[in-house]
């Protein structure tokens, strides 16, 4: 450490003297009002004013509000009686990242007719997964009480079939800031149908979506996960931009996975069904499935984004 020396000594106590005399003409101006040398009051210099203490009231206000969400999510999971929070998902990404058809699920002329991409999993190094729901034959109010509750977002894959009894149920659904998409009329195996079939199917689907939620979705999801060139053709005609199949399947009691490593990866489309207890040999309902879902990812360390966030 480098010494003082005496004519630094000497200067110190001057100079402090001389800032605290400044430090206290200011404040007595500041406290008095003082006026210029011309009788007007003072007034402060041009150009932007630090506001420390709103700034600091505002950042208070904000860390309230995380902590509010915070305990209402705790509450919610010890509600729900899941094992863990869940995680929240990192906020969407500025640039969306590219979406291509997965290898080896391309058809023919893929690129060159700009054919809607076939895919599993969004390109994405951050730890979260999409959750999505096909068809809707079961409507369990519960189901989303619970999502609403734990705020997770999911994306619905809807057939006309299916829905056409209750299509308000889906309108609280779509209310609550979840996305509707396209699943065709009545789920058929569309690579047996002809090109004007498929088309039927998938166009007629977007009138009722039009129709009934307001907005012909730009995603469809084959039923089955099955398709060729001519469901993508009818479905580009259509205004379908994209076709996410999935990469894994929750079902009430076990996982399916489309991998050889049997594991969950970051941006992996999930997929479920609307089912109840019937329809899993009375094994569980939705609630029961969005429960091992949940735990399973959260245990891992992932997040559930909202698909179209990356779309």
């Amino acid at each position: 450490m480098r010494e003082v020396g005496q004519n630094e000594k000497n200067l110190a106590p001057r100079g402090l003297w001389v800032r605290g005399g400044i430090a206290v003409l200011a404040l007595a101006a500041a406290v008095s009002g003082c006026a210029s040398p011309g009788g007007h009051e003072a007034r402060p210099a041009a150009g932007p004013q630090q506001l420390q203490a709103p700034a600091a009231r505002a950042l208070d206000s904000y860390a309230a509000k995380l902590r509010a969400a915070h305990a209402a999510r705790v509450a919610a999971a010890r509600r729900w009686n899941l094992a863990r929070v869940p995680l929240t998902a990192p906020p969407p990404p500025v640039h969306k990242p590219r979406i291509t058809a997965r290898k080896g699920f391309e058809v023919q002329d893929q690129e060159e007719l700009d054919l809607p991409p076939v895919f599993t999993t969004i390109p994405t190094r951050q730890k979260v997964v999409f959750l999505t729901i096909d068809d809707g034959s079961e409507k369990d109010p519960e189901f989303l009480r619970m999502m609403s509750d734990l705020k997770i977002p999911y994306t619905a894959f809807l057939t006309d079939k299916e829905i056409k009894d209750d299509y308000g149920y889906f309108r609280t659904m779509q209310g609550e800031g979840h996305t509707l998409n396209n699943h065709t009329l009545t789920h058929p195996y569309l690579p047996g149908l002809s090109y004007e079939e498929q088309k039927r199917e998938i166009c007629g689907m977007q009138a009722v979506m039009k129709k009934q939620f307001g907005r012909a979705p730009t995603v469809l999801r084959p039923p089955f996960g099955n398709y060729n060139q001519d469901t993508l053709r009818a479905a580009r005609s259509c205004g379908i931009k994209y076709a996410p199949i999935w990469d894994e399947e929750v079902f009430v009691d076990h996982w399916e996975y489309r991998e050889d490593d049997q594991d969950l990866h970051p941006g992996d489309i999930v997929l479920t069904h609307f089912r109840g207890r019937a329809d899993w040999g009375g094994k569980g309902t939705m609630i029961d499935d969005m429960r091992r879902f949940l735990n399973k990812v959260t245990a891992e360390g992932y997040a559930v984004a909202r698909l179209e966030d990356y779309l």
